[in-house]
């Protein structure tokens, strides 16, 4: 009697929701146990190991544990394999074609599918080789058909407002109420604050990121795991992450934080594409108001002109010069760079022009430090001084005067807007007209009419964007009033900081000669305000007010 064969058996598992994976028979313990029970009393069958992918699509060929598989294979450790049924395998009908079809046989391996009641060791070809490929082929189709009813779900979403990503951002805390809303999580939402407030002070990037692996506040990696997220990445190299200028610069650059939901971005071609691919920035859903903010919006746009700035840290430092990135030339708009020359054991600093000091023209815009932190500062107190007397006359006549202005001039906007609109849709019906009447050719058509849609879409959403800024205005929810904040805070200022210069001061423009222009921040508000209260009549002020 001949020896029986003795099948070296891997028993194959795997489970993804990615693919509609919702039947609790499709669990990962549901299938060892039907693979274990096939097996039991099996003599010419010995197990070898099992395999598991929990949360791998069935598209996707990379999978640890089936490449593991593939190696054990090659390896001659196992000849037999077994699965639930065709698509625990895969669900690539051209992958599984492959499989079955060259890369088992040519390795000996006999393959069982047992609720397909699949045995390639007593298969019958003349059937199976029509039925096995036609069910691979169904498999492929299910999980095009779930993906692209996943991927309209999560638009759907997306364009309500609801957050989609597995994990909230540093900061926030999934509602567990409601795991599409954020909460703030305060305990990292400090830590951001803080690294805005540091930036704004005039710290570096590397110089907050060394703060705060000084200050043993856990990295946004490490923090996720402390708090029982199983978040991971595949670039971290250390046991432990640590904070890097990098990582500070996404936070610093995330508009999340004030509120925003931007989601979208990135997306894949296909199905069986995984590699992503950013989408164009007009593609993107972007929506306000889904969170409270951790940070203000004046603040956001403040930090981020900030990072936009030449403000290289000097070795040894870990934040920039008082003036770093605000200095320009009156002549070739370029920044002014910090010099020194020694001065007895005292240096004497200055800044002069770029252009002049790399020797490629211009002239060289020579300001001292000194006098220039005392023009700055002396134009500088005057202006708070100035706001100061408008926040005094708008506390008495209130703040409905600006507040009408700023609804009159947001409507005007929407009414061009919507006047734009209304033409481009006129040349598009008499761009059809010309077209049925032969006056135009086919391709002549396509390419206005792209052109047409196209400018139609984008006037609908600045259209969008000032109905939701004129819908702020008139509920009170605008922060166009909040600039005389950042100068009433400093009505006390006693020495120029780097808070305050960044806070108060657009840009400094030095001409020839030492003297400067200083242009605070807001002055188009604050030119608002004053041709308000320049042109108000008190004696009608009263009434209007009750009127309004």
């Amino acid at each position: 009697m001949a020896d029986i064969q003795l099948w070296k058996s891997a028993l194959y598992t795997r489970l993804s929701r990615e693919d509609g994976d919702k039947e609790e028979s499709d669990s990962i313990a549901n299938q060892k146990d039907l693979l274990h029970s096939y097996m039991e009393n099996r003599q010419d069958m010995e197990l070898y190991s099992v395999y598991e992918d929990d949360g791998y699509t069935g598209v996707n060929f990379e999978r640890p544990d089936f490449q593991r598989l593939i190696t054990d294979i090659q390896a001659g450790l196992v000849n037999c394999v077994i699965v639930k049924d065709l698509s625990r395998l895969g669900r690539n009908h051209i992958e599984m074609g492959k499989l079955l079809e060259r890369f088992f046989p040519f390795m000996g391996v006999r393959f069982i599918a047992v609720n397909d009641s699949y045995d390639s060791l007593t298969s019958n070809p003349q059937t199976d080789n029509l039925m096995i490929p036609f069910k691979n082929l169904l498999n492929d189709a299910y999980c095009a058909d779930t993906s692209r009813k996943i991927r309209s779900n999560f638009e759907m979403k997306r364009k309500k407002g609801d957050f989609i990503g597995p994990f909230a951002a540093y900061g926030y805390r999934k509602d567990p109420e409601n795991h599409n809303h954020l909460l703030i999580d305060e305990e990292a939402a400090q830590t951001v604050r803080n690294i805005f407030a540091w930036k704004i002070s005039g710290m570096s990037q590397q110089g907050i990121s060394d703060r705060l692996n000084e200050l043993g506040i856990p990295s946004p990696a490490e923090y996720k795991k402390q708090n029982g997220s199983k978040y991971r990445t595949t670039f971290q190299s250390n046991i432990r992450a640590a904070w890097t200028s990098v990582a500070v610069g996404r936070i610093l650059k995330n508009e999340l934080y004030t509120g925003v939901l931007i989601q979208g971005i990135t997306t894949t071609p296909n199905y069986k594409v995984k590699k992503r691919v950013t989408k164009d920035e007009s593609d993107w859903v972007r929506k306000e108001s889904t969170h409270e903010a951790i940070i203000s919006c004046e603040d956001f746009k403040l930090v981020n002109g900030l990072l936009k700035l030449d403000t290289r840290i000097a070795p040894g430092a870990d934040s920039v010069y008082l003036f770093s990135g605000m200095l320009q030339c009156a002549d070739c708009d370029q920044n002014l760079v910090r010099k020194n020359v020694p001065n007895g054991k005292k240096k004497h600093y200055y800044y002069i022009c770029s252009t002049y000091k790399r020797g490629d023209g211009c002239k060289s815009h020579s300001i001292s430090e000194i006098a220039l932190y005392d023009a700055v500062f002396q134009t500088v107190t005057l202006h708070i001084r100035e706001c100061a007397k408008i926040s005094e006359v708008l506390a008495f006549i209130g703040n409905m005067p600006l507040q009408k202005l700023e609804v009159q001039r947001f409507q005007r906007q929407i009414d061009a807007i919507q006047e734009s609109i209304k033409k481009l849709r006129r040349r598009q019906v008499k761009l059809y007209e010309d077209f049925s009447d032969g006056l135009i050719s086919r391709e002549e058509y396509a390419e206005f009419k792209d052109i047409f849609a196209g400018q139609a879409e984008s006037a609908e959403k600045t259209l969008e964007k000032l109905r939701i800024e004129l819908d702020n205005t008139v509920n009170n929810r605008t922060e166009k009033s909040a600039w005389l904040e950042h100068f009433r805070k400093y009505h006390n200022l006693q020495a120029l900081t780097r808070n305050a210069v960044v806070e108060l001061i657009e840009k400094i423009i030095v001409h020839e000669g030492g003297r400067i222009e200083v242009l605070p921040r807001y002055q188009a508000a604050f030119e608002d305000a004053l041709h308000y209260i320049e042109n108000l009549s008190f004696d009608s002020a009263p009434s209007e007010r009750r009127a309004m």
